[in-house]
């Protein structure tokens, strides 16, 4: 399997708290990384220019915004999503079915190739925050019923764990994709990610696409980070 597929299965989360930054550690890793990720803290402070800035590097992008509001609002948010040229958006999968109906419909209306990503349960949660608001399922039983629902609803793609990607896998076939954030290669810091796994164990379990920052972000060589990590995501592939 080449390194040029390697690649598109690897997103760098540009977790930086401006434009030079970020812009920075792209150019870093962009030659190598076919997904740069454009987060909460880089959107808010620079807005559309973050997302423009990751094209302009010939990569794809991933805009996760983690949307979780009414129907009408989030339809809006997809639809400027698509205009900006976004390739992945983000939306809570709790948001409900009626949030994530109009998610997908207005996606494929605008018929960019924008794919709308759930979310399932934020790989930060353990089963004790989860009955802490209430909810009485444990992570891995709550992923599925998320991932169900958010495949009756028509979303191209989910977000979940290295924990739980085997069973959503499962669940939801081969079509949607997968992606895992909370990688983390052998001996890594896991920060403030609970539920975490290694990226050779992501991709043998199903997931499409790996979510990686700090690791490669806070490396002496971020490039030599990202090579280390593309090598370990060829191995695994079939």
């Amino acid at each position: 399997m080449s390194q040029t597929v390697a690649r598109d299965r690897l997103a760098f989360a540009l977790d930086y708290p401006d434009m030079e930054a970020a812009e920075r550690g792209a150019r870093m890793v962009a030659a190598d990384e076919g997904v740069l990720k454009v987060g909460l803290e880089l959107f808010v402070k620079e807005g559309p220019r973050a997302v423009l800035m990751a094209r302009q590097l010939g990569c794809k992008v991933f805009l996760d915004l983690k949307l979780h509001d009414i129907e009408k609002t989030v339809e809006r948010a997809v639809a400027t999503a698509s205009s900006l040229g976004a390739d992945y958006l983000t939306i809570h999968t709790s948001g409900g079915p009626g949030m994530m109906e109009a998610a997908a419909r207005r996606a494929q209306t605008e018929n960019t190739g924008l794919c709308i990503l759930g979310v399932t349960v934020l790989t930060s949660l353990s089963d004790q925050d989860l009955a802490a608001v209430g909810v009485m399922n444990n992570t891995g039983a709550q992923v599925i019923q998320l991932a169900q629902l958010a495949r009756q609803c028509g979303l191209g793609g989910l977000v979940c764990s290295a924990h739980e990607v085997r069973d959503v896998r499962a669940e939801v076939g081969p079509e949607m994709i997968l992606v895992t954030p909370g990688v983390r290669p052998s001996g890594a810091d896991h920060g403030d990610q609970k539920r975490v796994g290694t990226p050779a164990d992501a991709i043998r379990n199903g997931s499409s696409m790996l979510v990686v920052g700090r690791p490669i972000r806070d490396a002496a060589d971020p490039r030599a980070a990202s090579q280390l990590i593309l090598n370990e995501i060829e191995a695994a592939l079939p």
